[in-house]
């Protein structure tokens, strides 16, 4: 497993004008050789398709811990996130939840549902003030028919999407619980982390159950391990935020051969 060096990816946002920034290139977290879910929708467009499918949507603001889509609802809109980051999660029968991934400037999230007509897979909640353009489910089908480029970007997302999470997938069994969280704590140091005097501060708050959910493990095994990790000085928490402290730790945990 190879994780490659990342700035932090919060930085940019996407504007309902008639330009879209969508020039900085969020820098992706794994080496999924050749193909990268980490390009956001919007940026795959061409400018004239990125206008028009903007121009049939009608902006919408939510504030943090706003839930932008709920778990098994019915399909009637996509969104195409402008600024803000949001997390995807899912809660199986049993109550396990999982942080399934990060969406922010310039994704689109829904859009499977409003192709296929099921009901909606995950929750997506905001981690932050969030600005999104919202496109209800028919004038979005009608625009995919309309334009066949945009349709062909999409399908390249959704391909890149899933097998970036079959390459996690399969790497990830290999790996134990400590491994997992330490590799899922650099990743988020390297798309959500920002230095300060103490280390890398996380810029998003996430649960233990979260945490739990993404590594495969119950809440009481990864609250253990953050436990020895603090006692090391490994991470540090500070007003529901996790600083890591010693990267170089995690990376030895998470057996990176290279640096960060």
């Amino acid at each position: 497993m190879r994780l490659c060096p990342a700035a932090r990816s919060g930085a940019g946002a996407v504007s309902i004008g008639g330009t879209v920034d969508v020039t900085t290139r969020r820098t992706r977290a794994w080496d999924d050789d050749g193909f990268d879910d980490a390009v956001p929708f919007l940026a795959r467009l061409e400018k004239p398709d990125r206008t028009a499918l903007l121009d049939i949507g009608r902006p919408l603001r939510y504030r943090t811990r706003d839930i932008l889509l709920h778990q098994d609802e019915p399909s009637t809109h996509v969104l195409l996130l402008l600024r803000g980051w949001t997390k995807v999660t899912a809660l199986a029968a049993n109550g396990y939840e999982a942080l399934l991934a990060l969406r922010g400037p310039g994704d689109i999230i829904g859009e499977g549902a409003a192709v296929s007509g099921r009901s909606r897979s995950a929750t997506v909640t905001a981690l932050e003030p969030v600005e999104a353009v919202v496109i209800d489910q028919g004038r979005f089908t009608t625009f995919l028919g309309d334009h066949p480029r945009v349709s062909l970007r999409l399908l390249s997302l959704t391909t890149d999407r899933q097998r970036s999470t079959d390459r996690r997938r399969l790497e990830w069994a290999a790996l134990a619980v400590r491994e997992r969280l330490a590799v899922l704590l650099l990743e988020l140091v390297r798309t959500h982390g920002t230095r300060t005097d103490e280390g890398i501060e996380l810029t998003i708050g996430l649960s233990q159950q979260e945490f739990a959910g993404s590594v495969g493990s119950s809440r009481e095994a990864v609250a253990r391990l953050l436990k020895d990790l603090r006692s090391r000085q490994v991470v540090a928490t500070r007003r529901r935020r996790l600083v890591v402290l010693r990267p170089d730790v995690l990376r030895r945990i998470a057996g990176e051969s290279g640096g960060g």
